[in-house]
């Protein structure tokens, strides 16, 4: 015995055929569920595949008729739960449409992005939805001309690829706005480096500071609880300390509270902490985190109608949707430290 597992037996029409004592071309047709098959012969066709586990072929199905029901879903990072909740979103609209999905992830890499839309395309999917994607916008576009594309949470402006997206710029002004009316005035941003919507979220703050004739402090970062911690320990090492941090996501401000934490800092009476997104970690009753909410669940949906309207043929122009951000005010955020402005 060698130990390796034995191959999937894949059972194919010819063997239920066989099993139902009908031909090939009949058990197709029940598989096709076509009207033109009796009810003993299409019971008989049923037991014969269920016996066997004989599983319709979708690919070769896609080959008759054009199209296999399947979407392409690339997902920037599966470790944060932004994109975990958006799926929920997806999936449920997928059910819906009778839609079935393929799920990449590029690992925050445009390589590995190539990768998964490569493997998208081999097993022809009707269409692609690019959540967050680091790829460059010619990629983008090349994409769109080979197969029906949503780029989500990635602002785009493009004639033939359609586009989900928050409002960045604004969810990062009303972050400012909330803490510059708690009193703050010494407010840093972590950013989040080369991630879809980290550019309008940095402008958006700037914007807004400068706006409010207060100084920007962008700290380098990226969307990831690593780089919350790391951007929490320069602003520890600076002085002065800011009053309060608007971090481009929850995952960063979770890495900066926790960092914050454990140098002795109280949070919010020494320092306040706003995130980004308003995913489950947010409202965990331990981080309580205030946070720029974009409805995940509902931003999957709309990317995924949005798609099967262009994969359906019933419309050419592109779309382009975008969501309104809104402020969730929890336990991290309050006045600055008395004395200090």
């Amino acid at each position: 015995m060698s130990g390796r597992p034995n191959p999937v037996k894949h059972v194919t029409m010819e063997e239920v055929a066989r099993a139902a004592g009908v031909s090939r071309a009949l058990v197709s047709l029940v598989m096709r569920d076509s009207p033109k098959v009796s009810e003993k012969r299409r019971t008989r066709v049923l037991a014969a595949a269920e016996r066997l586990g004989y599983r319709p072929n979708a690919m070769a199905r896609g080959l008759a008729s054009r199209r296999t029901r399947t979407i392409g879903v690339l997902l920037n990072d599966l470790r944060n739960p932004f994109f975990a909740e958006m799926m929920d979103g997806i999936a449920e609209a997928a059910d819906e449409l009778d839609y079935r999905l393929l799920i990449g992830t590029g690992r925050r890499e445009a390589a590995g992005e190539r990768r998964a839309v490569d493997a998208f395309f081999e097993h022809r999917a009707d269409g692609l939805l690019l959540v967050s994607p680091r790829l460059p916008l010619t990629e983008i576009l090349a994409i769109g001309r080979s197969a029906p594309t949503v780029a989500v949470a990635r602002p785009l402006r493009d004639a033939h690829v359609d586009s989900v997206t928050n409002d960045d710029a604004a969810g990062a002004k009303l972050a400012v706005r909330h803490l510059t009316d708690l009193g703050h005035r010494r407010i840093a941003h972590v950013d989040g480096g080369r991630g879809a919507g980290a550019a309008a979220r940095r402008r958006g703050y700037v914007r807004e500071m400068e706006r409010l004739g207060l100084e920007p402090h962008v700290v380098p970062g990226e969307f990831t609880d690593a780089a919350g911690v790391r951007a929490a320990e320069r602003l520890l090492d600076g002085d002065p300390l800011p009053t309060a941090v608007f971090a481009a996501n929850d995952l960063v401000a979770a890495g900066a509270l926790d960092r914050f934490e454990d140098s002795g800092l109280r949070v919010p009476r020494d320092i306040s902490i706003i995130g980004y997104d308003n995913t489950f970690l947010a409202a965990l009753h331990h981080m309580s985190l205030t946070t720029i909410d974009q409805p995940r669940p509902e931003i999957g949906r709309l990317a995924l109608m949005t798609l099967v309207e262009r994969i359906d043929g019933l419309r050419t122009d592109a779309v382009h949707h975008r969501v309104e951000p809104s402020l969730v005010v929890r336990g991290t955020t309050g006045p600055p430290p008395s004395g200090i402005r």
